[in-house]
């Protein structure tokens, strides 16, 4: 994938979506939450960098594991009960992009307001509406939502390491995706949870 191509059902820039409920008072809270730092977005920026041009790689190794564990896999079958390849296609489009923009998008209300779009389209809400699936799936449980923050973040490392040239720091890169991919998750989370948010 490159840059330039626009996935599938990625609506990040569209002006007419709605605002998140959670402003940026509360994003600053949880930010503070995860320790996030003013070193952080420029360790997270660098992350980007070398990140940016391997995501086909990454989403080889998160779909290898996804496609291998049954229950995570089956939120993506179709009307016949199977994994619906075209539908991971055009997940895996935007699921490219998000690494991109999870080290390279201030985190600003557009930001929010695309992470909320995100989590409804993990919620019952919204969830087969996007690419016009016949799933049985109705919803990602949010267990294995909030569980997968371990391999997305264990896996790139590796990726950092190996892209990372002299004077990189990739314990600081990978603390600040860590950082951010959890506020990310937590932020998916809201629709889920209601007014205990």
């Amino acid at each position: 994938m490159t840059t330039e191509t626009t996935p599938a059902g990625y609506t990040y820039d569209n002006p007419d979506l709605p605002a998140s409920p959670v402003g940026r008072e509360r994003l600053n809270e949880l930010l503070t939450d995860v320790m996030w730092t003013e070193d952080d977005a420029p360790a997270l920026r660098r992350a980007g960098e070398i990140l940016s041009p391997r995501v086909s790689d990454i989403l080889d190794v998160w779909y290898d594991f996804i496609g291998s564990t049954p229950h995570l896999v089956s939120v993506f079958r179709g009307a016949d009960g199977e994994p619906d390849a075209e539908y991971l296609d055009r997940v895996r489009g935007r699921f490219e992009r998000w690494v991109i923009d999870v080290c390279t998008r201030e985190f600003d209300d557009q930001w929010l307001a695309y992470q909320e779009e995100i989590g409804l389209r993990h919620h019952t809400t919204k969830k087969n509406q996007t690419d016009n699936v016949d799933s049985p799936a109705s919803h990602v449980p949010m267990s294995d939502m909030m569980a997968l923050v371990v391999p997305v973040t264990l896996s790139v490392r590796s990726f950092l390491e190996e892209g990372a040239q002299e004077g990189d720091d990739v314990d600081a890169m990978h603390q600040a995706w860590f950082k951010a991919v959890t506020v990310t998750l937590v932020l998916w989370s809201r629709p889920y949870a209601g007014d205990l948010w």
